[in-house]
């Protein structure tokens, strides 16, 4: 199972000083905390796409292709990749580049994202979120399988004869999730092809990601892949950790009232009581996490965010020290522990590289 971090880039001032970080001290931020998550042992590290304040990681192939020059290990992998207002040709391409610079270690999660103007911004009507999704993806996923490809459909000009470069490193496209809050039709996306279920599991109960979760594992076996527990599950999650759990109840308070995503609404107390949320020791976070198995079933990836809000770098750099040092180690054994040898591990481009050979014979 893979454990990792995503960010969604915000910047933030800190509510408990008033300091607003600069956009170069939050780009350089999110570097450090992806060097930091290899240091400590992590698996993952993914980045979101936003093109408006407070958000900077507008290019997350160039900040990936930065992180990926400085690591071994490290999947790179992405929070969201826009697939409605990206050209599928050229995330056919930037992807495919990346994943020869980082010598495979790169996937993606493809979703709408959560700020409706993006779609003007670049040419396109947010009333045709859904079809813009399923479209430039059967694009995008023939871009990566076939080396000359004809094609024509509603959203974007045709091509003829066309091919993208770089090809996917080995002829193994990089394994993309589907990532999705509320749209079943994402899930059914995900299992048509056989890809990854991405649920971000922050704003929502877990009933709602059960269902969500549910119903990909149906289509997925539905569609021929594999049983509904082989279906490749993701989990999205949120942590803050102090030794002493009153501590840091104490500590976030103010970061959570003030969050650009979330804050001014419910308290924290209702919060983390009707979502995934947790906030306390490093041992109510393995407790809790340890739940989500028990309504999504065995999954491969669990990511959390540990960044928002305004949280000082030195601040994050302690949480990532307890998902390393204390947390991730007793998930990987409990987890692992209760396994069945049937249900697959997250795909690797190793793996993936793998299962072609041995189809191929």
């Amino acid at each position: 199972m893979q454990f990792g971090i995503f960010t969604v880039g915000d910047v933030t001032p800190d509510p408990t000083t008033g300091r607003e970080p600069s956009e170069h001290e939050r780009i350089m931020a999110m570097v450090t905390f992806a060097l930091k998550a290899e240091e400590v042992g992590l698996d993952v590290f993914a980045t979101g796409e936003h093109h408006n304040p407070p958000f900077v990681p507008s290019s997350p192939t160039t900040m990936l292709g930065y992180i990926a020059a400085r690591t071994t290990n490290l999947v790179l992998s992405t929070a969201t990749t826009l697939i409605t207002t990206n050209d599928p040709v050229k995330i056919a391409e930037d992807y495919a580049m990346l994943q020869h610079l980082a010598g495979g270690r790169v996937d993606l999660m493809l979703g709408r994202g959560n700020t409706a103007p993006v779609y003007p911004w670049f040419g396109q009507d947010i009333r045709n979120g859904i079809p813009l999704a399923f479209e430039n993806y059967a694009l995008l996923h023939r871009l990566w399988r076939e080396d000359v490809v004809d094609w024509e459909g509603r959203f974007r000009t045709p091509l003829q004869s066309f091919t993208s470069t770089p090809r996917p490193l080995d002829g193994i496209p990089p394994f993309v999730w589907h990532g999705s809050i509320r749209s079943p039709e994402i899930a059914e996306q995900a299992a048509y092809y056989g890809d990854g279920f991405f649920a971000n599991h922050i704003f929502w109960p877990k009933e709602h990601t059960q269902r969500m979760v549910a119903l990909y594992r149906e289509r997925f076996e539905h569609h021929g892949h594999g049983r509904a527990d082989q279906a490749i599950v993701g989990l999205g999650g949120q942590v803050f950790m102090r030794r002493r759990s009153q501590d840091a109840v104490d500590e976030f308070r103010p970061y959570f009232d003030n969050a650009p995503v979330y804050g001014h609404g419910p308290s924290l107390e209702d919060f983390t009581a009707q979502t995934p949320l947790t906030v306390g020791s490093p041992q109510q976070v393995i407790d809790r996490t340890l739940t989500f198995r028990e309504y999504v079933g065995d999954y491969q990836r669990q990511l959390f965010l540990i960044d928002h809000a305004g949280l000082p770098l030195k601040t994050v750099l302690e949480q990532l020290d307890f998902l390393g040092e204390e947390v991730v180690p007793v998930l990987r054994k409990e987890l692992d522990a209760v396994r069945p040898a049937h249900v697959p591990d997250a795909p690797t481009h190793a793996s993936l590289k793998a299962a072609a050979a041995a189809r191929a014979g």
